[in-house]
């Protein structure tokens, strides 16, 4: 199985560093990241530069995608290099997945009308803008669309990919190899669960 991760300018780095991870470590899966051009690419906080080591022409159909969110995704939506990537590279995917706000960038490939998908809790709504039903869950899949929300999601997104496209073993085992046995300090990962105030607080971490 081949895996492309596309990368663009301000995209968040655990978006596709976690489903990196996971992936790679899954025996016979290779992992590509890809942007327009090879090179560097710099993540949202521009510290942090992952090589994207092919073009996406040159990985035109790959068995699995994974488009990861960031920053930077509003101001790629329009950007028709990537976006255009993504539409036709899945019509030949097994998987095509996305982490947070990469699912925007699904919508706007035009892949998820009428389907329901996830994406970060505070964009959650702006799925309807494609036609999508918003789901407010951790993984959402509808049929080879799997949907990650909030950034940590993509390794639980990745995991139960995993387990669908080879084996709940072979995800278990790699979820074992990368001790992947969360246990936050603090029950506030959801707005459900967190403290009130706490969610303007977090949005002024990532707006």
């Amino acid at each position: 199985m081949h895996v492309a991760i596309p990368l663009y300018p301000r995209f968040t780095a655990l978006d596709a560093v976690g489903p990196y991870t996971v992936l790679a470590f899954a025996p016979g899966w290779t992992v590509t990241f890809v942007a327009a051009e090879r090179g560097p690419v710099a993540d949202d906080k521009g510290t942090l530069l992952l090589n994207a080591t092919a073009s996406y022409a040159e990985l035109p159909r790959p068995d699995v995608i994974v488009v990861p969110g960031g920053s930077g995704t509003l101001d790629v939506l329009s950007d028709e290099a990537l976006v255009g990537w993504i539409r036709q590279a899945h019509e030949h995917t097994q998987w095509t997945t996305s982490v947070c706000s990469g699912s925007l960038l699904l919508g706007a490939a035009g892949l998820l009308e009428g389907r329901e998908a996830t994406t970060h809790w505070a964009i959650l709504d702006f799925l309807t803008r494609f036609g999508a039903e918003p789901v407010s869950e951790r993984v959402v899949t509808a049929g080879k669309i799997v949907t990650a929300a909030g950034v940590s999601a993509g390794i639980d997104m990745a995991l139960t990919l995993l387990a669908q496209a080879a084996d709940p073993v072979t995800a278990q085992s790699v979820q074992l190899a990368i001790e992947y046995d969360p246990r936050p300090p603090f029950a506030c990962g959801s707005p459900g669960t967190a403290p009130e105030g706490l969610a303007e607080r977090a949005l002024g971490l990532i707006t």
